[in-house]
């Protein structure tokens, strides 16, 4: 058996590293380690590193999340388990015992830790009543052969109750193993949001499913924050030598230059398609034939277009443009490639911010920035800029003024330009290595 743990995190970073340290006997004897991020901004994928075989990015939910976990892992047999709970140090042998005895899917019983006294009973009933039904949730971290977790589909696409629409259709094929060994998850949410009000809701909630409610309606009710929408037009330059990241070239020579526009490339592709908030349209420069644009075309079908020639407030103004011409009610997300450390958590918080105002920035290091969003066309913040130079971010204010404009400013970022750039952006990369 090759057990694959899957983790599912979003802002976990002030736990994550004590939970997933507990987890370092299982690897030892064999497990992998999977963390999907669902859009981090508080640094989480970077403490996960060191303590996973793999971090990954998925649009934020955990339906999607665990599903992106599932087709990456290289083992036969999945256990999904949440960033706030633990498991029994045997949990792998008690699992295969399971497995071993006929079962192809199963839980353990939870213990919830936190403040409240009755959380002990919250536990028991939890735990009753899976065994009862042959129900599990997903704080009980369910386990599953792959090959059966394929044949049903994987998680369905819900924001909310992913875990009880997996059991039913897995129980419609065998009952579940239901081990009495426990993992101990936190009671955060009951010492947060009030023991009574959080138990109602819980009940409340599972019988509306029950009766057939929209998920997407429960979810609301339970908290639930619906991820805005926004396309995102990425500006790229092809990966040739002697003509890409040229400030690079006295630091790596022309193809190591080229090699990291390739890179750089690739990552803002996957970030924006990780980052789910819409459609994604790769700008190119100085046209779409190389090979590099073709071949993502073919293998991940991302729209190419031309950027025309002209300064860059030119080439943006026209993505903008041909957006809004297309789809006038759907905001747009505008980045370079030159920002290697930008998340699918920053692109979905800029999505967020254009729910309330016009313009979203996200400033760079050196006057500049990394990111503009827009819910509405503003092409006065493309116009007779001094581009490349520190005064871009104030004259970027100017104009939104001058507009009329509202606009918000997420944490500012850093593009890798120059040789110290770069070094700093390896030496990050050295930090975060396992």
């Amino acid at each position: 058996m090759r057990l694959v743990i899957v983790v599912p995190v979003l802002n976990e970073a002030a736990t994550l590293a004590t939970r997933l340290r507990a987890l370092a006997p299982l690897r030892a004897r064999g497990a992998q380690v999977l963390v999907v991020d669902g859009g981090s901004t508080d640094g989480t994928p970077d403490i996960a590193r060191p303590h996973a075989d793999q971090v990954l990015q998925a649009p934020r939910g955990r339906a999607s999340q665990l599903n992106a976990g599932a087709a990456a892992a290289q083992g036969d047999v999945l256990l999904f388990l949440h960033a706030d709970t633990q498991l029994p140090d045997a949990a792998d042998r008690l699992i295969q015992q399971a497995l071993a005895s006929g079962h192809r899917w199963g839980r353990f019983d939870v213990r919830i830790e936190g403040r409240h006294r009755l959380l002990p009973m919250v536990a028991w009933f939890m735990n009753h009543r899976s065994r009862l039904t042959g129900i599990a949730t997903g704080d009980q971290a369910v386990f599953v052969q792959r090959r059966l977790f394929e044949s049903v589909g994987g998680f369905a696409a819900m924001p909310l109750m992913e875990d009880i629409d997996l059991s039913r259709r897995l129980k419609s094929i065998e009952a579940p193993a239901c081990l009495r060994e426990r993992v101990t998850t936190s009671g955060r949410r009951w010492d947060q949001h009030g023991f009574w009000r959080t138990v109602l809701l819980m009940w409340r909630l599972r019988a509306e499913h029950a009766l057939g409610a929209d998920a997407h309606t429960l979810a609301l009710r339970y908290g639930y924050r619906p991820r805005a929408s926004a396309a995102v037009a990425i500006m790229a330059k092809a990966p040739v030598a002697g003509l890409a990241k040229t400030r690079l070239m006295p630091l790596l020579g022309a193809a190591g230059a080229a090699r990291a526009q390739r890179r750089f490339a690739l990552q803002t592709l996957a970030t924006a398609r990780a980052a789910g908030t819409g459609a994604v349209t790769l700008w190119c420069a100085p046209d779409a034939t190389h090979r590099f644009f073709r071949a993502l075309v073919q293998r991940h079908g991302v729209v190419a277009e031309v950027q025309p020639t002209g300064d860059l407030g030119h080439r943006m103004a026209t993505a903008m443009s041909a957006h809004f011409a297309r789809s006038p009610h759907t905001p747009l997300l505008i980045v370079g490639t030159d920002c290697p450390v930008l998340t699918p958590g920053h692109l979905q918080q800029a999505a967020d911010a254009l729910q309330t105002v016009d313009v979203v920035l996200i400033p760079a290091d050196d006057g500049g920035y990394v990111l503009i969003g827009m819910r509405k066309p503003v092409p006065e913040v493309f116009s007779h800029m001094a581009w490349s130079t520190p005064q871009v971010l104030a004259q970027t204010r100017d104009r939104l003024r001058a507009a009329g404009a509202s606009w918000h400013e997420l944490p500012g970022l850093w593009d890798v330009d120059e040789p110290a750039d770069w070094l700093r952006w390896r030496n990050l990369q050295t930090i975060n290595r396992p």
